[in-house]
């Protein structure tokens, strides 16, 4: 018969001897004396550790399902560990089958409710498992939508960073065209003006030039009684009665004055135009006849400003040219009274101009 008496002080659960291999034990005041020494540390580290084990397992299913949240990113969790006042380390737990072997089905004692208490633990651990376990999974979805839309809204805040960045560096390309394309407006109209002044000057320069030039003439024909020279920036390459094969009549008949094509031919005297065109071997010539009578011939001209009408002295006629028998450009100025020549070097020096 087994007994249920309780492992005499002193002995390890582990060395108590099987149910049948003790006899019938009566209790007596000194063996139902509380359990010291070693059993009953044993039996409380035993609990301590075995609470700590499920403490420490409910702590890391809370953290390991909540991820990385933090205490304010998700709801807290309360963690209650139940009371497990008869669970022990291996050797209480030996102990205590032994015990309830000996007494049986029957006996009814402390014994059983630390059975109870022990039978009830593993279910009473999966459950607080379980409840940290869905708790922690719904915190980490809350925490992974949040991590979402935080991307999502750091997304959108660099997109409308780049589009403003964007915007604003266009506006400074467009602002720094226009300042260049402004900058060449007013370079462009500075020389339009620029050369517009130049032209002025230019045009003012050579009215002032006629005008001194007309000026001198008056002044010239004023000083020689009324008659001016017939050319200006000339040389006198041929005299008058220079004879050679060049000349028909075998000697010059007038006075060259050697100038660049298009230098003005003016009348030496006031008078009238008789006779203006082209004439064989003197080209184009003009026949000027003065006041008294005496006809001034401007023969090889280029072209013939007056060819008729009354003219002053000074006034251009015609143009220095090389048409007829010539050799280079020049005017060729025949001086002629009553149908003879005569040198027209000693007639103009005669009115008191220096050739």
């Amino acid at each position: 018969m087994a007994s249920n008496s309780p492992a005499p002080e002193g002995m390890d659960i582990q060395d108590q001897p099987t149910a049948g291999a003790w006899g019938e034990w009566n209790p007596t005041e000194d063996s139902v004396r509380p359990v010291r020494g070693k059993h009953r540390v044993a039996k409380q580290r035993g609990g301590l550790a075995r609470s700590s084990t499920v403490l420490g397992v409910g702590v890391i299913a809370a953290v390991g399902a909540g991820g990385i949240a933090t205490a304010q990113d998700r709801p807290q969790v309360a963690i209650s560990m139940p009371s497990f006042p008869g669970l022990t380390d291996d050797s209480g737990d030996s102990a205590d089958s032994g015990r309830d072997a000996a007494n049986g089905p029957g006996t009814s004692d402390g014994a059983d409710t630390a059975a109870g208490s022990r039978s009830g633990a593993p279910a009473a651990r999966a459950g607080l498992l379980a409840q940290h376990a869905q708790s922690g999974s719904g915190a980490g979805e809350v925490l992974l939508n949040r991590i979402l839309q935080q991307a999502e809204s750091q997304q959108d805040a660099a997109s409308a960073q780049d589009r403003a960045q964007a915007e604003l560096a266009a506006k400074e390309a467009a602002a720094k065209e226009a300042k260049e394309q402004a900058e060449a407006a007013r370079r462009a109209a500075d020389k339009e003006a620029d050369d517009a002044r130049v032209a002025a000057e230019k045009v003012a320069a050579d009215a002032k030039a006629k005008a001194d030039a007309a000026a001198e003439q008056v002044r010239e024909a004023k000083a020689s009684g009324g008659y001016s020279l017939p050319t200006s920036a000339y040389t006198l390459t041929s005299h008058f009665g220079d004879s050679g094969s060049m000349w028909s009549s075998g000697h010059h008949t007038g006075l060259d004055f050697a100038a660049p094509t298009g230098t003005p031919v003016k009348a030496v005297g006031s008078g009238k135009i008789t006779s203006a065109g082209w004439s064989g071997a003197y080209g184009y010539r003009i026949v000027l006849q003065l006041d008294d009578g005496t006809e001034i011939w401007y023969c090889h001209l280029s072209s013939m400003s007056v060819t008729s009408g009354a003219v002053g002295a000074g006034e251009t006629i015609g143009r220095v040219g090389a048409t007829g028998n010539v050799t280079g450009a020049h005017l060729h100025l025949e001086v002629r009274k009553g149908g003879s020549t005569t040198d027209p070097l000693a007639w103009l020096t005669s009115k008191g101009l220096n050739v």
